[in-house]
């Protein structure tokens, strides 16, 4: 009687076939993944690539134990985004991230899309709805890269960054921050009458019913040096000159 062979990760498998297929030996494959050269020649030599779990080895969280995106400025843009105007939906067999974008800024759409890809996504479909268009991926790994996701709205739950996530904000601040200003926020002109005398100035607004969400983009623009101020219990405000001008530098207005 013969005992079972055991059952790899899949993604195990993807990762040593992609590193036979840069031109190393069988031996040098098996050793990279700890595995027997037998079992690894098997897969490189014997057996066709199944329908690969294409996001399997793009996935930084699993890919070969790594946790840093290898383009982390996109990530932080597309934390920003999903934070805002995004969900994931993980009922169905494979996860799906979508994010709701305004049909009248097509810059926008372009620019959550080029994340997605540059992020995980091998394909990203844009379904459109009255007024907006919502830019979506499938992927069975996009929950290990957005572990906020869970039932109900944002607001009526707990939104904490894993530590992973702030180290990767801390070090792109102003990514994160157009993310989160490109969903639910805006760069207006305000108009205000002084002795008589009226003046516009330009300065950005942003709205978020979650305490949560709102403090990580307080603490994004405290990175920055940038001054705001709340205006409502949900709206944040960024008017001072100087402060408009670094905003500008990374946010700027939606295209």
């Amino acid at each position: 009687m013969f005992e079972d062979a055991p059952v790899h990760p899949p993604e195990i498998r993807a990762r040593a076939r992609q590193v036979f297929l840069s031109g190393v030996t069988v031996a040098e494959a098996a050793r990279t993944v700890s595995l027997s050269c037998r079992t690894v020649w098997h897969w490189c030599r014997d057996r066709p690539d199944p329908v690969m779990l294409g996001t399997a080895l793009r996935c930084f969280r699993c890919r070969d134990g790594h946790s840093a995106p290898s383009n982390p400025a996109a990530y932080a843009y597309l934390l920003g985004l999903y934070l805002g105007d995004g969900h994931l939906v993980t009922t169905a067999r494979v996860p799906v991230l979508r994010i709701s974008c305004t049909a009248t800024w097509p810059g926008l759409i372009e620019a959550c899309d080029d994340a997605m890809r540059a992020v995980l996504a091998e394909k990203v479909q844009r379904v459109p709805h009255p007024g907006c268009v919502n830019v979506q991926s499938y992927g069975k790994h996009w929950p290990c890269l957005f572990p906020q996701h869970g039932p109900g709205k944002k607001h009526e739950r707990p939104i904490v960054l894993a530590g992973w996530q702030r180290e990767i904000v801390e070090a792109h601040p102003g990514e994160f921050l157009r993310g989160l200003f490109h969903s639910d926020g805006c760069r207006v002109a305000n108009r205000v009458t002084v002795r008589g005398k009226g003046y516009v100035y330009p300065r950005y607004m942003f709205t978020n019913e979650s305490a949560d969400i709102m403090g990580l983009c307080q603490w994004a623009l405290d990175l920055l040096g940038i001054s705001w101020k709340m205006n409502r219990r949900n709206s944040l405000s960024v008017a001072r000159r100087e402060a408009v001008a670094v905003l500008d530098r990374h946010v700027g207005p939606k295209s």
